[in-house]
């Protein structure tokens, strides 16, 4: 079976891969198919379903256009320079055209051990699988930029990480796998002639509008912070937290990627951590604009020497390009913050502030992230106490409250409420719920996370009956919650 495979990457960077072949399933079975998205690339779900198809998606055979290989890279791991990483446990199986004439990214992640295994297995399990597809899902349906699964496979075999659970194969679909750890690996193992086909493979793959332009390069380093300024002000405004904001798990696409130790806000917290490993809080929920500065920088670092200008020195230009993330990520976030308030006027210096006061009444009082938001337009459908009720400092949100209703002016209340739930979910993939839904299919239950994923895949609609997916988590819940690497 041929799937329409074509291989630019291993024909563009050649030397910067190891091909490699996926284990063989003992006994591989279909868990989830998303059959939006095969139909997306082109592909067909029937087939997927079939027991060749299911063989496939679990790596015990390999379309017939498939070229399996081992991407390289390096990377700063909490800080630290690993001078060559590479997947340890995922396989680039080739790109597909999908039908908006995109060109993606296939690849499996579990499949077995590759050449950068470093004495790992390779492996995935079914919990932390279910939960990339899930979270993946969530972010997409959200509007946030991320890679996407196609599938879930089981394998047949039992996996030990903090528990013995059952194998799989997840099969993710990106814009691309390159990363800023990509650069640095061919910084400081390649030549200027290969990090210059790097960078213009980048370009034409992802920014095809710098194709032309004469500082090309200058070009890429600027739009690859522009994207990933928007994209962690559209984290913070959801209340996502990555959990391993590594240099190798940032891409060049500007696409969330690596559904690792992360989680969403329960309670909101500037400082929350639910990494097991991030016993430093380095990648904290408040401190994800700073690392994507720290991360962008090591990018800009691997682009100096294609760098230099005419009149400025490659370290000049390669500052001033990143310096440019704090106005574009507070402009986005600024920008989404007040459409959650419902502020559609010309912006005012004094929505800063309101949106301040607002986060730090949050933080003392440890409201729900995402239930505030919503309990703030129900509020003006008339239901007073939907934030009121859950607050102690009534005069300070009082307050509060009465700046924010006098900034929306003579604004009918419901306009502004609809306004509100398009942008403010009533649905996230709430912590307690995802662990409630990935206990339940280790135990070859999927129907939880069948209901969890029809809802957190239309976040901003209120469905019937799905009211305790919207509630917030258990107080002894929140406070003990722990998440782990697992794949």
């Amino acid at each position: 079976m041929r799937w329409g495979f074509e291989q630019t990457y291993a024909e563009t960077l050649s030397g910067f891969y190891v091909p490699g072949v996926p284990d063989v399933a003992p006994a591989p079975a279909l868990v989830l198919l998303n059959d939006a998205l095969a139909i997306e690339l082109g592909l067909d779900p029937d087939h997927l379903r079939s027991p060749a198809g299911v063989a496939e998606l679990a790596g015990s055979t390999v379309p017939d256009d498939a070229r399996p290989l081992a991407q390289a890279y390096a990377g700063h791991q909490f800080g630290q320079f690993n001078p060559i990483l590479g997947d340890g446990r995922a396989l680039l199986l080739g790109e597909l055209i999908d039908a908006h004439g995109r060109r993606r990214d296939i690849a499996f992640k579990g499949s077995g051990p590759t050449a950068f295994s470093r004495r790992g297995d390779g492996k995935a399990v079914l919990g932390a699988a279910l939960r990339e597809y899930v979270v993946g899902e969530a972010m997409h349906a959200l509007g946030v930029r991320t890679t996407r699964a196609l599938a879930v496979a089981s394998t047949g075999e039992q996996i030990r990480r903090e528990r013995v659970e059952p194998g799989a194969v997840l099969t993710r679909v990106a814009a691309s796998h390159l990363r800023v750890g990509t650069f640095e690996l061919v910084r400081t193992r390649g030549s200027v002639d290969q990090l210059r086909t790097l960078a213009d493979y980048a370009i034409e793959r992802h920014y095809p509008e710098l194709v032309d332009a004469e500082d090309r390069y200058r070009g890429l380093l600027g739009a690859v912070v522009a994207t990933q300024a928007d994209l962690i002000a559209s984290w913070m405004a959801v209340g996502f937290v990555h959990g391993v904001m590594n240099t190798d798990n940032m891409t060049i696409s500007g696409e969330t990627i690596d559904y690792g130790p992360c989680a969403f806000l329960d309670r909101y917290d500037a400082r929350a951590v639910f990494s097991s490993i991030d016993t430093g809080g380095r990648y904290q929920f408040g401190n994800q604009p700073p690392i994507a500065v720290w991360n962008l920088s090591r990018f800009a670092e691997a682009l100096l020497p294609l760098l230099a200008g005419q009149t400025e020195t490659a370290v000049e230009i390669a500052t001033a390009e990143v310096e440019r993330f704090y106005p574009l990520f507070d402009a986005s976030w600024l920008g989404r913050m007040r459409a959650k308030l419902g502020l559609t006027s010309a912006p005012a210096e004094a929505d800063r502030e309101l949106v301040a006061e607002l986060l730090t009444l949050m933080q003392s009082e440890r409201l729900d992230f995402t239930g505030t938001w919503r309990g703030l337009s129900r509020s003006l459908r008339g239901d007073l106490d939907a934030v009121r009720g859950t607050v102690l400092d009534l005069a300070a949100f009082d307050a509060w409250q009465e700046r924010w209703r006098t900034r929306l002016g003579d604004r009918d209340p419901l306009v502004v409420a609809a306004e509100m739930d398009r942008v403010n979910a009533a649905y996230i993939p709430r912590n307690h719920l995802v662990e409630e839904a990935l206990e339940a299919a280790r135990g070859d239950d999927l129907g939880p996370l069948v209901l969890l994923l029809d809802k957190v895949t239309s976040p901003y609609d209120e469905q019937p009956g799905g009211e305790a997916y919207a509630q917030p988590a258990p107080a002894d819940f929140t406070d003990a919650y722990v998440t782990y690497c697992g794949t």
